[in-house]
């Protein structure tokens, strides 16, 4: 999955750059303002990463507990649905506990596209709290969450906590669905949309950033660091009540664009155009752009304005081609491709396009007609068409072949082979297009033909990058990983994967097959990397290593991806009793969440060295993203075979 996500403008993936220690989010980053030499002469012991910065975080009208004149405010983004959210509640709870009336949390929301039932649950919330209770159904809320009760954020289910605290239900509805509500959840996620927390949960302690579900000694480590702020600010004479605007008031409003770069010389691929892909632009263009999208992917919808500067710019110079991506972890996405690809056989492809991301939060059955009569299609045919296995075929094709060439995430750009990742802008795309167009003119003038250019120019790139890829070597610690294979064996492959992602279930046989061919001669190594949109991952994971604990990891594992649909508690007793498993510790295991911690320096580890979305391999230290083919795979083991043959 994932090449996630490109900090703030990051791809909607498998996985998204900006994870955090301990915890998968969709996006983040650590970019900001220093702090101050006081404050930096005050920390005994260095910040989590990213918690160094000062962030201007205003509190606003959000809802707060606790001394309005405490020396440190807590402000927590947050998805009543989001898992890794739930878990956060009770370190939030023991930070209380143990900062007592030095505390003030305030909570704001961010309900996440992947989670249907967020933004009921969030104006919920907010509905109850214009009756007092906000904090009250907060905790109800995440009751439900923690527990995994089924169907527990559904509008129902709500309901009757909304009865349970008494609330007066019509006044309760009518608040729910105000557009005052909405306006406020909406304006809660354009913040942190702004400060670069595009993922759940965040919290701004006194405006230094803890990004994921984090232990308590993160937390105690960042409020520690903030009350030795709060202390030399007051010993200035700063009255209490104006504590916390002045610790935020020169700190940085959000994480700057990022410097105008191309891709790194590693990325360039031989990615054909299709067969009937939708294009626009030039016919014969020098620089011609594939494009791999969802239709309901917020960071594609957040592309267009750059795709369509790029358009206008390098007019006759420039074609975009279109192919599907559409993400499982997003309903709407396959339906989507569905009535935009039948729009393309009556010739309206991009005015179907253009309707769909304008309108992505109405994506509905009924709604692609509408726009479909509103275009001028013949409707009994786009119905047909719509329906036809010619266009799902076509479609899951794409999306498979989007995976071999590392568009594993979206949006995925290839100019002229060379991949940027995710909604990047404009000026980190004008450097490669201008390269590319010198290239382009330098290649028209040795007589290449005009149709003949994207072939020659890809190849120039592919050539010119592939020495450079088989270069780049991270340095990938094994640790005390499941490992299947020798110990001595010259190729080790470090994978991180999670159970739930079907790009993971997809290359497994792959790495089979691999070991199938080179006996001997390959160790697997199982990092985990559950995503915090796969909802079982991390209890997967989690029930996995209780196997690992009791010998029986790969095994479990392979259990786990022969019925990756199936994952949840029944299937894990099912696979463990099948295997054997002392079932009193490997329920104590999971229990008393004994291995999460090594699950969580998994995911830190993958952090570390670019591993943040699923699956990635580092094929002794040369890092290989999504579920390859073989042939991928084999390019860099035989060279790795050769390296060491040469050694000796």
């Amino acid at each position: 999955m994932k090449n996630a996500w490109n900090v703030a403008v990051a791809a909607c993936v498998s996985g998204a750059v900006g994870y955090f220690v301990g915890v998968q989010m969709h996006s983040g980053g650590s970019v900001g303002t220093p702090l101050r030499a006081e404050a930096r002469a005050a920390q005994q012991q260095p910040l989590p990463p990213g918690s160094e910065i000062v962030y201007k975080v205003p509190v606003g009208p959000a809802p707060v507990k606790g001394d309005p004149e405490a020396k440190v405010t807590i402000v927590e983004f947050s998805d009543f649905e989001c898992p890794f959210c739930g878990r956060a509640i009770e370190v939030v709870k023991q930070v209380e506990a143990r900062y007592g009336k030095d505390l003030r949390l305030s909570f704001k929301h961010n309900p996440l596209p992947m989670h249907p039932d967020a933004p009921y649950a969030a104006r919920a919330a907010i509905a109850a709290g214009k009756q007092g209770k906000f904090w009250q159904m907060h905790d109800k809320l995440f009751e439900a969450n923690v527990a995994r009760t089924p169907n527990g954020l559904k509008p129902d289910r709500i309901d009757q906590m909304a009865r349970d605290l008494g609330l007066d239900l019509d006044r309760f509805h009518r608040d729910a669905e105000s557009q005052e509500t909405k306006d406020q959840v909406e304006a809660d996620q354009a913040q942190a949309r702004a400060l670069g927390a595009s993922g759940t949960p965040y919290f701004y302690v006194n405006g230094q950033r803890i990004a994921g579900a984090q232990p308590f000694e993160q937390f105690k480590l960042v409020v520690d660091s903030a009350l030795k702020r709060a202390d030399a600010v007051l010993a200035r004479g700063v009255p209490r009540k104006d504590l916390y605007e002045t610790l935020v008031k020169d700190g940085q409003a959000g994480p700057p664009a990022p410097p105008p770069q191309a891709p790194p010389a590693a990325q360039a691929r031989n990615v054909d155009l299709g067969t009937d892909s939708p294009w626009t632009g030039a016919n014969n263009a020098k620089v011609t752009i594939v494009e791999f999208s969802d239709f309901q992917c917020p960071f594609c919808q957040r592309a267009e304005p750059t795709v369509q500067k790029i358009l206008e710019t390098y007019k006759g110079e420039v074609k975009l081609v279109w192919r599907n991506q559409p993400l499982s972890f997003h309903p709407n996405a396959l339906p989507a491709a569905k009535a935009a690809m039948a729009a393309h056989k009556q010739g309206k492809f991009w005015q179907m396009h253009a309707l769909l991301f304008q309108n992505q939060q109405e994506l509905s059955e009924a709604k692609y007609e509408e726009w479909a009569k509103q275009i001028g299609l013949d409707l009994s045919r786009w119905r047909k068409d719509k329906q036809s296995q010619e266009i799902a075929s076509a479609i899951d094709a794409e999306s498979r072949y989007a995976n071999q060439v590392g568009a594993d995430g979206t949006p995925a750009f290839f100019i002229n082979g060379r991949l940027i990742s995710g909604a990047m802008p404009f000026d980190t795309f004008k450097p490669v297009i201008d390269e590319q167009i010198e290239k382009a003119n330098a290649a028209l003038k040795k007589g290449v033909k005009p149709e003949k250019l994207y072939e020659v120019l890809v190849a120039q790139n592919v050539q010119s990058t592939g020495q450079a890829e088989q270069q780049v070597a991270a340095k990938v610690e094994v640790g005390n990983a499941p490992v299947l294979g020798p110990k001595n064996a010259p190729v080790t492959i470090v994978e991180w994967s999670d159970f739930q992602c079907p790009f993971c279930g997809r290359v497994e046989p792959t790495l089979q097959q691999l070991r199938d061919q080179y006996p001997g001669k390959i160790r697997i190594a199982w990092k985990n990397q559950p995503l915090s949109f796969h909802a079982n991952a991390m209890p997967a994971a989690e029930a996995a290593m209780a196997a690992h604990e009791q010998g029986k990891f790969w095994e479990f594992h392979d259990a786990l991806f022969k019925k990756q649909g199936e994952l949840g508690p029944a299937l894990y007793d099912e696979v463990a009793k099948r295997l054997g498993l002392n079932m009193d510790r490997f329920h104590a295991a999971i229990q008393a969440r004994k291995h999460a911690a090594h699950i969580q320096d998994d995911m830190a580890a993958g952090n570390a060295v670019g591993a943040q979305g699923t699956p990635t391999f580092f094929v002794n230290g040369k890092k290989l993203v999504g579920a390859q083919p073989i042939e991928a795979f084999k390019q860099l083991v035989d060279a790795e075979l050769a390296a060491a043959v040469a050694k000796k």
